[in-house]
């Protein structure tokens, strides 16, 4: 797991506001498959605006895929991102407002 300093730095840099985590730790629960952004507004219950937008931090940071039909899957671009997606989760899970 990476360095508690490092996980931080690396949700400073990748998440611009906690719907990005809560999007990030859904899709992680369902990497089996492969959502509409329509669909993950619903689940957040957030609007199309926020999801787009964290879709695309997402996206920038390596850890989800657009695949054809607009679809959004998690799915790291290497261990390391793997590695830093789940101890940011762990991290958000148990205490949001440490976040």
């Amino acid at each position: 797991m990476p360095a508690k300093q490092e996980v931080s730095s690396f949700i400073r840099s990748t998440f611009r506001s906690v719907w990005a985590l809560e999007l990030l730790c859904f899709l992680k629960k369902h990497r089996d498959r492969a959502w509409p952004q329509r669909e993950l507004v619903v689940a957040l219950r957030g609007s199309d605006l926020v999801v787009s937008q964290s879709v695309d931090s997402l996206l920038a940071a390596g850890l989800v895929v657009i695949e054809p039909g607009q679809l959004v899957r998690y799915q790291p671009t290497s261990d390391a991102v793997e590695k830093h997606a789940g101890a940011a989760e762990s991290l958000y899970a148990p205490r949001p407002d440490a976040v």
